[in-house]
């Protein structure tokens, strides 16, 4: 919500990003390429204005009054309570004069057209005003320095009656729109990237702006703005002690368990149990009350459903008494910015003690951009979590079944508190699980690895196994005389 000395901008994530809306009676540019978003905006500005009772003006100097409401209806805003001067080039004009300039000086009396806005602004009485573009007056006078002079001219008047302006500026060849970014109070630049349609707000007037770009996408319902993560100055106290698993030789190898507020990397190859490892400390969270959140970028909510429900994780139950969300996300459909905006609705809004996103390599789709962003991206969202006292446990698939041991990536390893890797091994021709941590950060842990086991009662943890080396390259040799005895097994001194 604006503050009491602001306006908003109609998109409450826009308004995040300048510190709580606009300052009023003053002038705003939209900038950017076409179909970077900048009507819609200017029409999200207006109707938040109509929403509040104010009386709201759009003079549209391209688009005609019919293609702006049919554009806005697409993405479901109604313009009913919003007012029109429609200067918009005319077919007719087109038939007669085969030119489609509207402000050709040839064409227009330009006293004419100035006493055409002044009369409908003193008649509207707006408090707000959107002009769609105002580079277009520049067909009104010979030479940038006119120009220049009306759009002071014309700012001062709209100022003087109480308004609120917003405008937009097209890009035209050979004349740069430079001198209207220092006619306005702010700025607001708009671009489409590879990584989707950005928003930053490079000045802003007697107001603080949150460093950009900011992630902006055109939904049916509108425009939406997914501010960029910003860590807070005092971070939350996530309080004293561990997150346990619940599993007492999976706790004693962690010696206690994984630390509150710290970033846990589970890796490991596909269908070792990476996902079962990290939902079963939401288990035994959701026994102590706590909150937690999946959110899964390589398997569909019905299939974990399945697999957790068949190894005594009620992840139905969880999810009924709301100590557990699992969200389904679809990386290409989102981009990293609106994903974080996600969690951080999440966190912010539910007290959620431990978020697990599953996997890396889903969550490095939706960035749709190179390697180094998905660690910044990352980083910064790990360091958020981290700051609210969230515990982070990040799934990464690495290896196959029988490759070179590599616990993780070493970017992600240089991200994370803790790693706990899960191992295929072969033992006397039977494939056998294991598990063992690499690294914790925050304190000492158990330097051994020990079987691991899934069944339909949960998961079980064995003794460290120190009858067997070479257990990283996945095919050990026992070390022991019981080797050759055919009642050995993984378990030393059963």
């Amino acid at each position: 919500m604006p503050s009491a000395d602001r306006i908003s901008t109609g998109i409450t994530g826009l308004d995040t990003i300048i510190d709580g809306g606009l300052i009023p009676n003053r002038s705003y540019l939209l900038r950017g390429n076409p179909g970077t978003g900048k009507t819609m905006i200017g029409l999200h500005f207006l109707l938040a204005g109509a929403e509040n009772g104010e009386d709201v003006l759009c003079i549209n100097l391209e688009e005609s009054t019919a293609d702006i409401k049919r554009n806005a209806e697409s993405v479901g805003l109604d313009l009913s309570a919003v007012e029109f001067l429609d200067m918009s080039p005319s077919s007719d004009l087109f038939r007669e004069s085969q030119n489609y300039s509207i402000f050709s000086p040839d064409e227009v009396d330009q006293e004419s057209f100035a006493d055409e806005v002044t009369a409908r602004i003193e008649e509207v009485e707006p408090s707000r005003v959107f002009i769609d573009p105002i580079t277009r007056l520049r067909h009104l006078v010979p030479d940038e320095y006119q120009f220049r002079q009306q759009v002071i001219s014309f700012m001062r008047f709209l100022q003087n009656m109480g308004t609120t302006v917003m405008f937009t500026s097209q890009h035209m060849e050979g004349a740069s729109d430079d001198d209207l970014q220092f006619l306005s109070d702010g700025t607001f630049h708009l671009d489409n990237t590879e990584h989707g349609r950005t928003v930053s707000v490079p000045k802003l007037r007697g107001s603080d702006a949150r460093r950009g770009p900011h992630s902006l996408r055109i939904r049916d319902d509108g425009v939406d703005v997914f501010p960029r993560l910003t860590i807070p100055e005092q971070a939350a106290d996530a309080g004293l002690g561990t997150v346990q698993s619940g599993v007492p030789a999976f706790d004693e190898l962690l010696m206690g368990g994984i630390d509150r507020g710290t970033i846990t990397v589970i890796s490991g190859p596909t269908g070792v149990g990476k996902t079962t490892t990290g939902a079963q400390f939401m288990k035994e969270a959701a026994g102590r009350g706590e909150r937690s959140v999946i959110y899964m970028f390589e398997e569909t909510k019905k299939t974990f459903f399945t697999r957790a429900e068949n190894v005594n994780i009620p992840v139905t139950n969880m999810v009924e008494h709301g100590t557990l969300a699992v969200e389904e996300v679809e990386p290409l459909n989102r981009s990293a910015e609106e994903f974080a905006h996600e969690v951080r609705r999440e966190v912010e809004e539910n007290d959620t003690k431990i978020v697990m996103i599953d996997g890396i390599n889903g969550y490095r789709l939706s960035l749709r951009g190179e390697r180094e962003r998905l660690i910044r991206k990352l980083h910064s969202l790990g360091r958020y979590l981290k700051s609210r006292g969230v515990t982070v446990i990040l799934v990464e698939e690495v290896g196959t079944v029988t490759s070179q041991f590599e616990a993780t990536d070493v970017d992600i390893s240089y991200l994370s508190d803790n790693i706990i890797f899960l191992r295929y091994i072969e033992v006397d021709g039977e494939m056998k699980k294991v598990i063992g941590v690499l690294k914790k950060r925050t304190s000492d842990f158990e330097r051994t690895m020990r079987e691991f086991e899934i069944s339909s009662h949960g998961i079980k943890v064995g003794e460290p196994l120190r009858n067997l080396q070479g257990i990283l390259s996945g095919i050990p040799t026992r070390t022991d005389e019981r080797s050759s005895h055919p009642d050995s097994t993984l378990y030393p001194g059963e």
